[in-house]
């Protein structure tokens, strides 16, 4: 394997200095007396530093090192531990979840950190994520006795943490889960007894201790997700004089993995000697059986969803990137525009540059949908205006299953046509493609397959406030081509396509309600969820894009051709452009697949797979 770390920053930059209103953010009490809008430019210059120097030097001992597992005991590479403690002490890691920490950095500003740290090594950034993960859950709902003995550890990236759902009987249907609590004689302490299989960053060796942020059903409680209640269970127990003592969670093994290899994905068993222990997160379960768990549990798990669309994109970008520096090397065949003007290298052959556009103006249109969010999250976690908090808490809802499916989704097919653009040399483990495309299948799956999102955005997320939330979405891009409509030089088709994508996506909506008005046609909700969902990201992201576009148009006027950021400009024009014109009528499409009907899938019994 041979990997190469080749981020460009400049599309971040833009999103954060030149579309986003970032200097809203910062203008805030939390942030404004840290960081104006100047210090975007050297705040992702160090990250892009540290990740090629410091970080990206580790990725291939993930790959030929990777997460061992002996003696119930995971070890992870020896670079992994300096670096992880190097991220943590500066700053750049768990500390910025702390709403008191100081010069924490809004996550905005945050995300883009992470998207270059991700790029340089995915495999690492789990070991960061799981732990900044529970210390966020911790700081939203645990009391104040369990937060004084575990948060400032997990802050400071002492502790490690993960999320325990996952176990061999309850997969994506997590009510079917067979952890158990039992009370003690502490009303805040359970016993605890069960399995857990796939969590990531289970065991390792690099940090004291592990909290693992556990679900479990309380006696008695109701059956299904209503029923589950959070538990903090870390691997070792906490004692009063601040020791620590074995708990009773053994790790039994790591998964043998596709890709990611250095992010030990584990199987635990806590409880079997009967001495593991728990504190209970909230209130014990209600007279009808009725628990908080799982509510709890979404706060953790919806910013792992943005985690996993931003590794996503991270990877996918990079490969892009690595891909593109190659086309310029590899010569190989003539121009069918101009045979007689001899060979050529590959990126000047129109297929390669259509590989390369489609993965530029995919990933910048994923780069627009996630950082978007992360505006939202900030302003809902600072604003003092109670109106506009719940305005972004809204769009967070209904861009979180966008933010976590479309990049995940689209990850495998880019990087596919980055591996292509290589010919034969991308299927070697000599060029970093066929790395990207082990390591990017489980973002697909991870935190909720992407059904699952499909289904959440179709389920809940139209419904959310009796269809309120999400109808004002789509206002919000009726309002823009209203008010921009023929206002963009060169662009007319492309809001036209726009308007278009809008029209026909009501009309997926207004199709897909009535089947569900009846159990006979109720599957079709299922058959079609996924084609949805990626419908709908590309709507979005093609109003985001649009948006862009206003930028552009006005910074391109202002300059001339030979200005240095005359081709970043026009480039990304071009990346716009073509998302609209080439992508984004995929929505129609989609409505006229979903209003044929066809029962092919619906009438398919399990038999016909047989053959």
């Amino acid at each position: 394997m041979s990997y190469k770390y080749a981020y460009n920053t400049r599309d971040i930059k833009f999103c954060l200095k030149e579309w986003l209103p970032t200097g809203e953010v910062l203008s805030y009490d939390r942030y404004k007396d840290y960081y104006g809008v100047d210090d975007v430019d050297m705040i992702v210059d160090q990250i892009r530093k540290i990740a090629a120097e410091v970080l990206a030097p580790t990725a291939e001992d993930g790959e030929n090192i990777g997460a061992k597992w002996a003696d119930g005991q995971v070890y992870i590479p020896p670079s992994f531990h300096k670096v992880y403690r190097y991220l943590q002490d500066n700053g750049w890691g768990t500390t910025n979840m702390g709403r008191e920490t100081e010069g924490a950095l809004p996550t905005s500003l945050f995300g883009a950190v992470c998207e270059i740290l991700a790029a340089a090594n995915p495999a690492f950034m789990p070991y960061i994520g799981t732990a900044s993960g529970a210390a966020r859950m911790m700081q939203e709902y645990c009391s104040d006795d369990i937060k004084a003995i575990f948060f400032e550890k997990l802050l400071a990236g002492i502790w490690g943490g993960t999320m325990c759902i996952t176990e061999p009987t309850a997969g994506s249907d997590a009510g079917d889960m067979l952890s158990k609590a039992f009370p003690t004689d502490d009303p805040r302490i359970y016993k605890i007894k069960g399995q857990k299989i796939f969590i990531t960053c289970g065991d390792r060796d690099d940090v004291e201790n592990i909290v693992h942020m556990y679900l479990a059903r309380v006696e008695g409680a109701k059956g299904g997700t209503k029923g589950l209640s959070m538990f903090v269970v870390p691997k070792q127990w906490v004692n009063e004089d601040g020791s620590l003592s074995d708990n009773d969670v053994q790790c039994i093994g790591i998964e043998h993995k596709l890709g990611l290899k250095g992010s030990a994905t584990a199987a635990l068993v806590v409880g079997e000697n009967n001495n593991c222990r728990g504190w209970l997160v909230g209130d014990p379960p209600d007279a009808e059986g009725n628990a908080q768990g799982m509510a709890q549990m979404f706060n953790m798990m919806n910013g792992a969803r943005l985690d996993t669309g931003r590794l996503s994109l991270a990877v996918t970008a990079n490969a892009y990137w690595n891909a593109k520096e190659y086309g310029k090397e590899r010569v190989q065949g003539h121009l069918l525009t101009n045979p007689k003007a001899g060979r050529q290298t590959i990126n000047k052959h129109e297929d390669v540059k259509r590989m390369y556009m489609l993965n530029k103006a995919t990933t910048e249109a994923s780069r627009a949908l996630l950082y978007k969010c992360y505006y939202y999250q900030d302003v809902a976690h600072n604003d003092p205006d109670p109106e506009r908090k719940a305005w972004a808490q809204d769009r967070i809802d209904m861009v979180t299953p966008l933010c976590k499916a479309y990049p995940s989704d689209e990850a495998w097919g880019l990087i596919a046509e980055s591996l292509q653009s290589y010919g034969g040399y991308g299927y070697c483990e000599d060029y970093p493609a066929a790395n990207a495309a082990r390591d990017c299948k489980i973002w697909s799956i991870w935190e909720g397959t992407n059904y699952i999102q499909a289904l959440d955005l179709m389920g809940r997320k139209w419904s959310q406030k009796k269809g309120t939330a999400f109808a004002a979405t789509l206002k919000e891009i009726e309002e823009f081509i209203t008010a921009n409509k023929g206002k963009i030089p060169g662009m007319d088709r492309e809001m036209e396509h726009l308007e278009k994508a809008l029209a026909s996506y009501r009309s997926i909506q207004k199709t897909i309600w009535g089947y569900m008005k009846s159990p006979e046609t109720l599957g079709f909700m299922g058959v079609y969820a996924r084609r949805t969902l990626t419908a709908t990201a590309q709507l979005y992201c093609g109003w985001l894009l649009m948006e862009q576009a206003l930028v552009v148009t006005k910074r391109l006027a202002e300059i001339t051709e030979e200005d240095p950021e005359y081709t970043f400009y026009k480039g990304k024009m071009l990346s716009i452009r073509y998302y609209l014109t080439n992508v984004v009528p995929n929505v129609w499409h989609v409505e006229e697949i979903v209003k044929m009907a066809d029962t092919s899938i619906l009438e398919a019994s399990e038999e016909i797979f047989e053959y």
